[in-house]
């Protein structure tokens, strides 16, 4: 009986931890959620991303010199809000590369940090609908002196970027929602460890990589009750420039690299203050890109004592 008794607490337990945790509200720099004043959304997201095809250039192929090209994420993320309509961003991630066949080994290290400020400018509630509009701006630099030629096993392109974003994100009473966001990120120019190279059919005496910039833009829509959150998504990016990989090379730092991606996402109160993440995406279509399958999980706790 007392060990029934220890079983039914321990219960009651869970469920009120469960009904103390907070709504389910992603935070990031292109969804329309914000944290509220004086909290901080922190934690660590793992994601694996593998691929044995690409497309050099249009054409899709493999390569059995490097095998299955699988790329480890770990990103310690941070969001916290400033006041009602303004939060600041934060993401570092480390990462690992490994290829299955040939003779390149893995590279891993930390790679860029990327900050962000994020503003909310519209805010309209009408009947039982809200409408809100953000601002984005955001700046990454390199955090270490990796080797961005080594593609596809480099763990970034080592260039500082800035871009500016907008979005647009709608709700409505029962919870459904779809957002839409789109950026252009500038890129600076890329310093190699050699005087010269070739690409786009053109031999540059420079040790300078002139970098082309991105369009991005991405959808999604589904349902955010306060104990459960799933969407839906599908992204593009489009380098605005570059060349592509030639016939049975490497790529190249500043190749063309565009891609479609549709994936999906669920997120959950684990309990007060702990949210979890699983997240799935698939590369659709690319160029110069892999057609990689990637899966994502993570940790986010939520920390509101600031406001007290």
């Amino acid at each position: 009986m007392l060990r029934c008794s220890r079983g039914w607490l321990a219960l009651r337990a869970c469920v009120l931890l469960a009904c103390l945790a907070p709504p389910a509200t992603a935070q990031s720099i292109d969804d329309g959620q914000m944290v509220r004043p004086r909290e901080l959304l922190t934690g660590t997201v793992y994601s694996h991303d593998s691929r044995d095809e690409y497309w050099e250039g249009p054409l899709k192929r493999t390569n059995d010199n490097i095998g299955r090209i699988t790329t480890r994420t770990t990103t310690w993320l941070a969001t916290y809000g400033l006041s009602e309509r303004l939060n600041i961003i934060g993401q570092v991630p480390y990462v690992q590369t490994t290829a299955s066949l040939g003779v390149l080994h893995g590279i891993q290290g930390f790679q860029d940090v990327t900050l962000a400020a994020k503003y909310k400018f519209v805010d309209a509630t009408p009947g039982d609908n809200t409408v809100s509009a953000f601002a984005v701006i955001a700046g990454g630099v390199p955090l270490t002196n990796y080797n961005p030629e080594l593609l596809p096993l480099s763990i970034g392109l080592k260039s500082t970027r800035v871009s500016t974003r907008g979005t647009l994100n709608f709700e409505n009473g029962p919870g459904w929602f779809a957002n839409a966001s789109a950026a252009y990120t500038w890129r600076s120019d890329v310093q190699l460890d050699r005087p010269y190279y070739f690409t786009n059919d053109e031999f540059v005496m420079s040790d300078h990589v002139d970098m082309p910039g991105a369009f991005d833009y991405v959808v999604s829509a589904g349902l955010m009750r306060p104990r459960l959150m799933a969407f839906g998504f599908f992204s593009q990016q489009r380098t605005r420039g570059g060349g592509d990989i030639r016939r049975q090379d490497m790529p190249f730092v500043s190749n063309r690299m565009n891609f479609s991606k549709a994936g999906g996402l669920l997120m959950v109160p684990v309990f007060a203050g702990l949210e979890a993440h699983v997240a799935a995406a698939y590369t659709l279509e690319g160029r110069n890109v892999g057609e990689a399958t990637t899966f994502t999980g993570g940790l986010l706790y939520r920390f509101n004592r600031f406001n007290r």
